[in-house]
């Protein structure tokens, strides 16, 4: 990678850019740059500049770019069969539900249910939740009871389709869809006792709510700047769920799959508190590039629930993605990425704590889901410094630069990504 600035826009670049404003619905803005391929935790543009990839699609790519491996099974399951629909089930599907129970930890009589998105697991996980609250008692309106509630919190993020994004808080991307999903409340993350008043809340006199259905969270807060709602608050939580009847969901579609030192970020006692959920939904990582998500569900009396005809996809667990997320996990375990991404991401913070920059206040996370606090909100002019300069990383919030390398990143790529982080200047303008 060269150090020296890179052209902010080449000729090919600007072509392809011209063309993309002309067909695309302008939802992401103008993207930074067009990406031509990779190889491990490198991508190069269509003008042949190459980049260190900090952010891994999003924390999408767990192998990089172009890992042989995952080639290879994609390749040979797509000249097999990549898709047959979901009145025939296929081999990579059942196998890889099997093994991501198993990395749950998931007890016997657990179930999965496939989707193509993050979001699409969070909408299995809320409607699942819903036909949970059916059965609490006070809920059935028919015979004079409430809905039962699902509470989220304050700056989490579930998606953006109208299930999920009503369970998501940002007020800018909800504000325009209202009304959303009904009878889903914020209380604020990370504090207990305004989570047990909004359960406290339940059937008291004529103005009591419904029951709680179910609480969902991020165990780190990710579009909210990698921020852990802490371990404390977790075991609250649990607590009130299982005094109340409710389902405790995690939703571990950036934190999933080894990206934060442990294949789910609910098994990191530092996180969690060592509790047991109910309901996981995964994406992202798993897949390793391939769209893929869903959710498990923990324990058979919550896995029947959902029966022929409830709920359903078209695409979800096709044998294409099944093979890719079959292989990913596959490498991530004979790599020992799980226990790479603990010790890179320690090494990345600890540079990054060390480099003497101004710029930087704090940086925080667990294994390769990391932020750096800015002491000024100039994260975009940080993030396109940073990108002239070949890396990539990502302006999670005005003031704060999210960094999630894919699990595969070496020592050397760390050091050259701090190299870089350091050379920041301190004195960029605000955003």
């Amino acid at each position: 990678m060269a150090t020296e600035q890179l052209e902010t826009m080449g000729s090919e670049d600007a072509k392809w850019l011209g063309e993309y404003s002309q067909v695309h619905m302008n939802v992401f803005g103008t993207p930074l740059r067009v990406m031509d391929h990779g190889e491990g935790a490198h991508i190069w543009d269509v003008d042949g500049n190459e980049y260190l990839d900090f952010l891994a699609g999003i924390a999408v790519n767990s192998l990089g770019y172009a890992h042989p491996k995952w080639v290879k099974a994609v390749s040979e399951q797509a000249a097999r069969a990549a898709h047959v629909s979901n009145y025939f089930a296929t081999e990579p599907q059942i196998r890889l539900a099997a093994r991501l129970v198993e990395l749950a930890g998931a007890p016997d009589g657990s179930h999965v249910y496939f989707g193509n998105s993050g979001a699409e697991g969070n909408e299995a996980a809320l409607k699942l939740a819903k036909l949970h609250g059916r059965t609490l008692p006070g809920a059935l309106p028919s015979i004079g009871g409430k809905p039962a509630r699902i509470l989220a919190l304050t700056h989490g993020f579930h998606g953006r389709t109208l299930g999920a994004l009503s369970a998501t808080w940002k007020p800018a991307i909800r504000n325009p869809f209202e009304p959303l999903v009904p009878n889903i409340e914020f209380v604020e993350a990370g504090d207990a006792c305004a989570l047990q008043d909004a359960f406290a809340e339940t059937g008291q006199g004529h103005h009591g709510k419904g029951p709680v259905a179910a609480v969902i969270m991020e165990l780190i807060q990710g579009e909210a700047g990698v921020r852990p709602v802490g371990a404390d608050y977790v075991k609250r939580a649990r607590q009130l769920c299982d005094e109340h009847g409710a389902l405790l969901i995690i939703d571990e579609v950036q934190t999933g799959i080894g990206r934060t030192g442990s294949w789910f970020a609910f098994q990191r006692k530092d996180l969690s508190g060592g509790i047991t959920p109910d309901i996981v939904t995964f994406a992202k990582g798993v897949g390793g590039g391939f769209p893929m998500g869903g959710m498990i569900a923990f324990g058979s009396k919550l896995s029947a629930l959902f029966t022929p005809g409830s709920h359903g996809s078209t695409f979800a667990g096709n044998p294409l993605g099944a093979s890719a997320a079959l292989a990913t996990l596959s490498v991530i375990e004979q790599e020992h990425l799980v226990a790479n991404a603990e010790a890179r991401g320690e090494q990345l913070r600890n540079g990054i704590a060390s480099c003497g920059n101004p710029l930087f206040v704090s940086v925080r996370g667990r294994g390769l889901l990391d932020a750096v606090e800015l002491s000024h909100p100039c994260a975009h002019a940080a993030m396109n410094w940073a990108l002239e300069h070949g890396l990539i990383v990502n302006a999670v919030t005005p003031s704060a630069l999210r960094l999630a390398p894919p699990l595969i990143v070496t020592e050397q790529d760390v050091d050259q990504a701090v190299s870089v982080l350091a050379g920041i200047p301190a004195d960029l303008p605000n955003d």
